[in-house]
């Protein structure tokens, strides 16, 4: 590495030499790194090569998912979802204990019970957690997909965002192949509530689903505000709430 005294400042690159700024002065410094030829084919690089491959199946799980959800996600996510289920694909990759080295995926993971228990609670919006926000008890029905709440009194059992008048509480039932990405998505009908102290059993059934893939069952919460009337979404749902509750 160079300092360069001239009067010339250049920042940049310029035939094989980088130009940067410090806080002493103007320096200069000659390309480096490796090439991306060399990490392809040097054998001295084949666990960054497995690791690479390993990383992509993770991300490409990461997106199917989020793909098939998309109708979901619209209303119930942050910034930080692609880069959180990123990282769960990750260790559930981790449980593939079959494939090759650089070949285990979330696909074969998520066969397994540890696997499904990494992404079972997962929240997909990380302001609006599920165990925070509702405070009553469910009941799943892990073969039809209905989620059940007794006796349900928004007013006491919501941890509601300021300004929230209603609640929607919705499910979905789906059945998704991480290899061929073949989906079936079942979403039951919604049920609009006041939150008030008004009791209510609220039971949300999806229809069935079809297909080998690996089954989940998610609960979803959105928060509206009453004017005149007419109920909007909440601060464009950043206070709802979507969680896979579970995963068969």
């Amino acid at each position: 590495m160079a300092t360069l005294k001239g009067l010339i400042k250049i920042e940049g690159t310029l035939d094989g030499l980088t130009f940067y700024k410090g806080k002493n002065g103007y320096f200069i410094r000659t390309k480096g790194g490796i090439s991306k030829k060399r990490i392809q084919n040097d054998p001295a690089f084949i666990r960054t090569r497995e690791n690479a491959n390993e990383f992509g199946l993770a991300a490409t799980a990461g997106k199917i998912l989020r793909r098939a959800l998309s109708v979901l996600f619209c209303n119930s996510k942050d910034n930080s979802l692609p880069s959180r289920l990123m990282s769960t694909m990750m260790l559930i990759k981790n449980q593939d204990t079959i494939s090759p080295r650089g070949q285990r995926s979330p696909a074969v993971g998520l066969t397994t019970p540890g696997g499904k228990v990494l992404l079972q609670n997962f929240d997909c919006n990380e302001n609006a957690i599920l165990a925070q926000v509702l405070r009553a008890d469910y009941t799943v029905n892990t073969t039809t997909g209905e989620i059940s709440i007794p006796d349900f009194i928004p007013g006491t059992q919501l941890v509601a965002p300021l300004g929230a008048t209603h609640v929607t509480l919705q499910s979905a039932f789906l059945n998704l192949d991480f290899t061929t990405e073949v989906r079936d998505l079942q979403l039951s009908d919604p049920v609009n509530l006041p939150i008030n102290l008004t009791p209510d059993n609220v039971t949300l059934a999806p229809a069935a689903v079809t297909g080998t893939g690996i089954t989940m069952i998610l609960l979803q919460l959105s928060f509206f505000q009453e004017m005149n009337g007419v109920q909007y979404h909440l601060n464009n749902g950043a206070f709802n709430t979507l969680n896979i509750v579970r995963v068969i």
